[in-house]
């Protein structure tokens, strides 16, 4: 059984002792700073179908959603001093093993999302503002 608790109170905090004291020998307990949430993964998303819909090209082409991920997340790893590990791949194509989107923390989320943002104000990429105020 696999359970989260939140940190945010001292109830949360005895829970968590408890659930600690009281599992089975060879579980893992982890604890760290929750990732990024699913709000930030929509509006992330968005953001790269709204850059791939725009028509903007990038070394050029025009590229889809899933290719501006890539480097929108690649560039902001660039950009926050991560930096890339850009590897020869299996068939000797290039390759950049980038972090996760999904284990980002949320305030990695954000700056990512502030990344893009800053991006599309810079190309003159419109997006939609409907989806980004939530």
């Amino acid at each position: 059984m696999k359970r989260t608790l939140i940190l945010a109170h001292p109830e949360a905090r005895r829970r968590a002792v408890q659930a600690v004291q009281e599992a089975p020998d060879g579980y893992a307990v982890v604890i760290g700073e929750p990732t990024r949430n699913l709000e930030q993964n929509a509006k992330f998303h968005a953001l790269c179908h709204d850059v791939a819909r725009s028509g903007v090209e990038w070394m050029g082409k025009t590229r889809t959603a899933a290719q501006w991920k890539v480097l929108f997340v690649s560039g902001h790893a660039i950009a926050t001093g991560i930096g890339a590990d850009v590897v020869p791949g299996l068939e000797g194509e290039f390759v950049n093993i980038r972090e996760s989107t999904a284990s980002m923390s949320k305030k990695r989320g954000s700056s990512l999302i502030e990344y893009v943002l800053a991006w599309c104000a810079e190309n003159e990429v419109a997006i939609n503002d409907d989806r980004m105020a939530a």
